[in-house]
């Protein structure tokens, strides 16, 4: 009974870890606290070799990197001049590009930082365009830190089954 139990948070495991990649792409997904629960489970399995250093290593790297995540258009916007407006623009074209397709969740944040800019001061569409483009590229800098996180987790997850 104890090794079914630990093949299936084992495959739990599994799921949990490649959720969180999805996430680190899906905007409603928080990606690195679900891969950390990933590799949390494969704590508690006879199959891999994962550490409580290693669980409080990467629990802390999840948090900082959602953190970081959750700053980087904000932080990118206000540095080029932007408002709060073309930072809520930015998060609500994301939600409506997920809904749109890969190609257009890659174009919405951009998009809607532009428009919220236009609506904050539509007399000065070169900052507009100029906010607009930090946003795009702070969003795609969280996704980045998100996408090199979540595949260390699921490298240390898979070296831990190995192992």
């Amino acid at each position: 009974m104890v090794i079914d139990m630990s093949i299936l948070f084992t495959v739990l495991a599994a799921i949990f870890l490649l959720t969180g990649l999805i996430g680190t792409v899906v905007p409603v997904l928080p990606g690195p606290p679900i891969a950390w629960a990933g590799l949390l489970l494969s704590y508690f399995t006879l199959e891999t070799k994962i550490t409580v250093l290693m669980l409080i290593l990467t629990g802390a790297a999840a948090i900082f990197v959602t953190f970081l995540d959750n700053i980087f258009p904000s932080l990118m916007t206000k540095r080029a001049g932007g408002s709060k407006a073309g930072v809520i623009g930015c998060t609500i074209g994301t939600i409506i590009g997920f809904f749109l397709g890969p190609v257009l969740l890659l174009l919405a944040p951009f998009t809607g930082a532009f428009i919220g800019e236009l609506i904050h001061d539509s007399s000065d569409v070169k900052r507009a365009w100029h906010a607009a483009k930090n946003a795009f590229f702070g969003y795609m800098l969280g996704i980045g830190i998100k996408i090199i996180t979540v595949n260390v987790f699921i490298w240390i997850f898979v070296w831990a089954v190995i192992l």
